[in-house]
């Protein structure tokens, strides 16, 4: 038994609950999203997002399996008796107070964790793609889980218009404009933030400077490279069984 549905176009729900699964299945497999986590996606009405429920497995997420929830961080629709992750409160609050935002990602990454409790070691743009994070990686102070919506608003604070920011002791919060984007902006900030902490083992660091990046920017189609890096990551999860193949709207 199902609890109501708001009016949706099924195409968009569909091609959304597929590539949120999908964003799913593959962070998984890359070891960056494990046994807690979550991404979520805003609806078309603005006003509803799909995440997934807070006892299914990360590694056989299906579309079907993904619950629908109101701003509040109320299960509208999905399998009666089934809850919404305890931290549905970190994508509602995000959602609600940054209108750009159609995708969130929380995930626990514990070498980019390291940057949070460490004293002068900030996390830096040291990889080109890290672009995407050139206005700064704000730190929440709070470790604590965004069990509540008081808590969500305080991190959705914390991370003002910026694309990301890290929660001291705790995980990661990446933001993006569709759900494609966002798994490789998630993939790319794992990859900067090994390679900062493989620099720092080497030496003395020099991270990108502002001109490197803004000359980086004068010819980085973002969207090309996001559709470039999807079919990949897709395709290959596809080929391997992760993702169904008749997802039509995840396929590559």
């Amino acid at each position: 038994m199902t609890i109501n549905q708001p009016p949706l176009s099924g195409s968009v729900e569909q091609k959304l609950r597929e590539e949120v699964a999908a964003c799913t299945l593959i962070l998984n497999s890359l070891d960056i999203l494990g046994y807690s986590g979550h991404v979520s996606a805003r609806l078309p009405d603005g006003k509803h997002l799909l995440i997934q429920s807070f006892d299914q497995s990360r590694a056989s997420l299906r579309r079907d399996d993904l619950l629908i929830c109101d701003l509040d961080g109320v299960v509208v629709a999905g399998p009666e008796g089934i809850r919404a992750p305890a931290e549905v409160y970190l994508h509602t609050e995000i959602l609600r107070a940054r209108p750009d935002v159609q995708a969130v990602a929380h995930f626990h990454d514990d070498l980019a964790t390291t940057f949070t409790i460490v004293k002068n070691r900030p996390l830096l743009p040291v990889k080109n793609h890290a672009i995407r994070w050139a206005s700064g990686i704000p730190v929440h102070p709070d470790p604590s889980h965004v069990s509540d919506a008081t808590l969500g608003r305080a991190l959705a604070k914390t991370l003002g218009q910026k694309q990301a920011l890290q929660i001291r002791a705790h995980g990661q919060v990446i933001v993006a404009e569709s759900v494609k984007h966002l798994l490789i902006d998630s993939i790319h900030f794992v990859e900067n933030a090994k390679a900062l902490y493989d620099a720092h083992m080497l030496g003395e660091v020099e991270p990108l400077t502002a001109g490197e990046l803004e000359d980086f920017g004068r010819t980085f189609n973002r969207d090309r490279h996001v559709h470039k890096l999807w079919k990949y990551y897709a395709g290959r999860a596809i080929d391997s069984g992760i993702v169904p193949a008749d997802w039509s709207y995840a396929a590559p």
